[in-house]
């Protein structure tokens, strides 16, 4: 298993989150640390480029900053 950690400002999560777990069994999203705004993308290894692809986009609409 494959993961990611992004910053997103509060305002966006909602929506970010709603958006990605449309992409029907791409990742699972868990809030790691929900006071610094922090979730963690989980992902099968063999679609790294598509999230990879999909975060990409979405960084600067949700203002999104990748942490490990």
């Amino acid at each position: 298993m494959a993961s990611m950690l992004l910053g997103i400002p509060p305002r966006h999560i909602a929506l970010f989150k709603s958006l990605i777990e449309s992409y029907d069994n791409l990742v699972t999203i868990r809030t790691e640390d929900p006071h610094n705004h922090r979730m963690r993308l989980y992902y099968a290894p063999e679609s790294a480029a598509e999230v990879e692809e999909l975060i990409d986009a979405l960084t600067g609409e949700f203002s999104l900053s990748r942490l490990a």
